[in-house]
């Protein structure tokens, strides 16, 4: 697997969180239900978390802005305070961002991490495959977001996977929110007027909308201001 492959995917935009990741408004999900969820714990200046989502067995796709010196990767959880036997905890390898990443407009924030080992495939530890068609949802689509973030802005982390149905918005509406928001590589889901979203914690995690997976968690605009 080669770093273009990143391109097959969107990088994608909520409304109207500041950081992407938080489980607002949203629900337990059932236990293991989602196989490809992963779990990020990130060392660099400081330690930190993200999500992810298994794609094959030694590769996880991410968010760029989640890279760091030391990444290890829980797959299999569903709590991840506890010590669960379905769990398998692998330190990642290799580090590919796209090599168009910009963190400061949050374009291209996609990467791959290959995995030092295969994973033991299980009813509970699965790949997601990447999409093959260019069929992709439209504005007004029902989508999932999952997570293991925060269930209230400056409260406490879930240590249960949450799962959140967001709307997928129209281009316009986005690029009023959005300074930089290029409709070729992003999309952006949620409704300002809705108290559903994902904010901090769970950056990088999939968006699955009804042809499989179609974005990972980027960022958002606080109070669907320009970020």
């Amino acid at each position: 697997m080669q770093p273009p492959l990143l391109v097959l995917l969107l990088a994608f935009f909520l409304l109207p969180s500041a950081e992407a990741g938080e489980i607002i408004g949203g629900h337990e999900a059932r236990a293991h239900s989602r196989p490809y969820m992963a779990y990020l714990h990130i060392k660099d200046k400081k330690e930190f978390l993200c999500g992810g989502v298994l794609v094959q067995k030694n590769y996880v796709l991410t968010a760029a802005h989640c890279n760091g010196r030391s990444i290890s990767v829980i797959l299999g959880a569903h709590n991840i305070k506890e010590k669960e036997k379905t769990q398998q905890d692998i330190l990642v390898k290799r580090a590919i961002p796209h090599p168009k990443f910009n963190k400061r407009k949050g374009t291209y924030d996609i990467m791959l991490l290959q995995l030092e080992r295969n994973i033991d495939q299980t009813d509970t530890v699965k790949p997601l495959p990447l999409p093959r068609s260019k069929d992709l949802p439209n504005p007004g689509d029902n989508c999932t977001v999952a997570g293991w973030g925060e269930v209230t802005r400056r409260g406490p982390r879930s240590n249960t996977l949450q799962e959140v149905e967001l709307t997928l918005q129209e281009d316009l509406k986005c690029k009023r929110h959005f300074n930089h928001y290029n409709e070729n590589i992003q999309l952006c889901v949620g409704n300002p007027r809705e108290n559903k979203t994902s904010f901090q914690g769970d950056s990088g995690g999939p968006l699955l909308c009804r042809n499989g997976i179609q974005g990972i968690v980027s960022y958002g605009s606080k109070n669907g201001t320009p970020p």
